[in-house]
């Protein structure tokens, strides 16, 4: 049998390992309800990063993906790991126009005039409006459910059988609460989110038409600090259900399918340039794991760049713990977890609300591909969050929320300090929902 490419999961805090066979291991077995502070990565045996033939991510890098390993592992045939993959994106499809997709990356010529970058400098766009859900989000959560029903269909699943199966969770009140709502209808298996009493209430509405159960979850007088949400999403997790979370600290298994986006990135911007690299890329940080696989990716598929994680004044729990570690830490901030990540106390309103998580969970990743490429956080405005949000609505067709063209908000405050020869990459992830 061929050697799986992804070897196992390590904790980056302690060291714990999960060797990759092992089924359903969200998170690091030291983690607990008192000690939250731990976060599982995955560890790789060297392989480039290849593209196959293929429309969908899932398809195209499926021998680099973890979840592909850890069925190989198992002794699931590569014929079935494909007939797996195609089962569910046949019914993501029935369900969701067009199903996954490898979603454009392109200059956008309007935009890199209109910020004055020279011909062979510019903006190149990854336009991840037209993904299954509107937005990467369900990137992440599909290689969670290839993951469950792998251990399913392999007999390994902690459930007896599909009538018994433990339901999904998600604590979110926007892009992924959607898109886990999506995969789960699409696919028959019951989804708990957990939104706050604030939720917009066509968002609510959409959830429950996908069949979502939505519980609202006010602060309790005995709730430590953070956000109430996840707490009951924790809740519910200890009581068996599955974590179907964009956070890698709840659940590992949803980094994995995040780093296709990066690897479409280099592998398209390799089709597309001329031999030079991406200078700079801007990604707007809520929890952190859009950052994370996208630097990943970019990093293993040879296309490094220097990292900017862009945040709000609102709330900016990753650019606090940057400016409080030193350059030490930032290369390895692990151990410092408890002195610099706590969540953000009252976070304001933004109109890039998709970003306002009060704490940073994926931070480690985040924070050390930004001081292993030379980047650095970028901390935002309000009037440049509006202004990046009607330039790009004038400049391309993209119809994009405010939270999607964040990461142009950073580019525009670090204007001046880019040369017009630099090519710079963002990320538009969230159709506008009106």
């Amino acid at each position: 049998m061929t050697r799986p490419l992804t070897a196992g999961l390590v904790c980056a805090v302690c060291g714990a390992h999960v060797d990759i066979a092992t089924p359903c291991a969200w998170s690091c077995p030291n983690a607990t309800a008192t000690d939250r502070r731990h976060a599982l990565a995955f560890v790789h045996n060297d392989a480039a990063v290849q593209r196959l033939a293929g429309a969908s991510p899932f398809v195209a890098f499926r021998p680099h993906l973890a979840w592909d390993s850890f069925a190989a592992a198992n002794g699931m045939s590569e014929l079935a790991r494909n007939a797996l993959v195609a089962e569910l994106e046949g019914q993501i499809a029935a369900h969701a126009v067009g199903g996954f997709r490898v979603t454009p990356f392109a200059r956008a010529g309007r935009l890199s005039t209109e910020l004055g970058f020279a011909a062979g400098g510019g903006v190149w766009v990854k336009d991840e409006t037209g993904q299954v859900g509107g937005s990467h989000k369900a990137r992440h959560l599909f290689t969670i459910l290839l993951h469950i029903r792998a251990a399913e269909v392999l007999g390994l699943a902690p459930w007896d059988d599909a009538e018994q199966r433990w339901p999904l969770a998600i604590a979110s009140c926007g892009n992924a609460a959607i898109a886990a709502a999506t995969l789960a209808e699409a696919v028959g298996w019951p989804i708990q989110v957990f939104v706050p009493p604030t939720a917009d209430a066509p968002v609510v509405g959409l959830l429950e038409a996908l069949g979502a159960h939505v519980v609202v979850c006010p602060r309790r007088p005995a709730d430590p600090p953070g956000d109430p949400c996840v707490l009951r999403f924790r809740e519910a997790v200890a009581a068996g259900a599955v974590p179907f979370s964009v956070q890698g600290t709840e659940n590992a298994w949803g980094l994995d399918g995040g780093r296709t986006i990066g690897w479409e990135m280099a592998t398209q911007f390799a089709d597309d340039g001329d031999g030079e690299p991406l200078d700079r890329v801007f990604v707007q940080v809520g929890g952190g794991a859009l950052a994370a696989c996208v630097a990943q990716g970019l990093d293993a598929a040879g296309e490094p760049a220097r990292l900017h994680a862009v945040q709000t004044e609102s709330c900016a729990p990753l650019a606090r713990a940057w400016d409080r570690a030193a350059p030490s830490d930032r290369a390895r901030p692990a151990s410092r977890w408890q002195d610099l990540m706590w969540p953000w106390a009252d976070v304001e309103r933004s109109a890039a609300d998709g970003i306002l998580d009060d704490e940073t969970y994926d931070w480690i990743p985040v924070v050390e591909a930004m001081s292993r490429s030379g980047g650095r956080p970028v901390v935002v405005s309000e009037v440049q969050i509006a202004g990046a949000h009607e330039l790009v609505h004038r400049t391309t067709e993209i119809d994009a929320s405010a939270t999607a063209t964040a990461g142009v908000a950073g580019l525009l405050a670090m204007r001046d300090e880019i040369g017009p020869d630099e090519r710079v990459a963002v990320i538009l992830s969230g159709i506008a929902r009106r």
